[in-house]
């Protein structure tokens, strides 16, 4: 294991602006698959027969679906379809409609967990159902869903390392690119991209820490 060889300015150049794209399409994925998720999740939980139904069918299907299958379909669609989406954002896309689905089942689950009581208080005082889904329902669901969030986006970071399939440059990608001039720089490059994964998502579960310590 050549560990000098590897830490040469160019190899880590090279791999930290794949780590740079793995952030920017985790971020990205992180703030659609929330709005998307939190969307659909509410559509899950509404009492509305028809949408509510039509939500849970969406969100089942998605799920059941293999994210790489996702990202490859929507890498081989896109464009033929008359859509001009580059590779990252086609890895953008297929990320986000996988965890927006996953994340719809976490504000679901947060919303059912708040106390009957609390809801049928609020509406016998006069609260319409859509002022008690903002003001106490959402509320209180979102303090209950941060930790089951945190670990759905350290599962999206590192599911962004599935866009290799369509040759993203991600960090992964940008590993075995690096490994790949010597035998020696394989160990060292992977080790290297495992340390930038784990210190992305060990920050991430730090900060939920934080902040669940702050919501209680």
């Amino acid at each position: 294991m050549d560990f000098v060889g590897l830490f040469s300015g160019p190899n880590v150049k090279f791999i930290l602006q794949g780590f740079l794209l793995t952030l920017e399409v985790g971020i990205w994925s992180i703030v659609i698959s929330t709005i998307a998720g939190i969307i659909f999740g509410i559509l899950r939980y509404t009492r509305i027969p028809v949408i509510s139904q039509a939500a849970a069918t969406i969100i089942d299907l998605i799920r059941n679906l293999p994210l790489l299958l996702i990202i490859y379909f929507l890498f081989l669609v896109l464009k033929p379809l008359g859509f001009d989406v580059d590779l990252k954002w086609s890895a953008i896309i297929g990320l986000s409609i996988f965890e927006g689905a996953m994340i719809a089942e976490v504000v679901r689950s947060g919303l059912k967990s708040v106390d009957k009581g609390q809801i049928e208080a609020a509406r016998s005082s006069g609260l319409n159902y859509i002022q008690t889904l903002w003001h106490i329902i959402l509320p209180q669901g979102l303090r209950r869903m941060i930790p089951p969030l945190v670990s759905q986006y350290i599962s999206l970071m590192k599911d962004t390392s599935l866009a290799v399939i369509i040759s993203l440059p991600e960090l992964t990608h940008s590993a075995q690119i690096a490994g790949a001039q010597n035998q020696s720089f394989v160990v060292p490059a992977l080790l290297f991209a495992a340390f930038l994964y784990f210190a992305v998502n060990y920050s991430m579960s730090l900060i939920a820490r934080k902040l669940e310590v702050r919501t209680q």
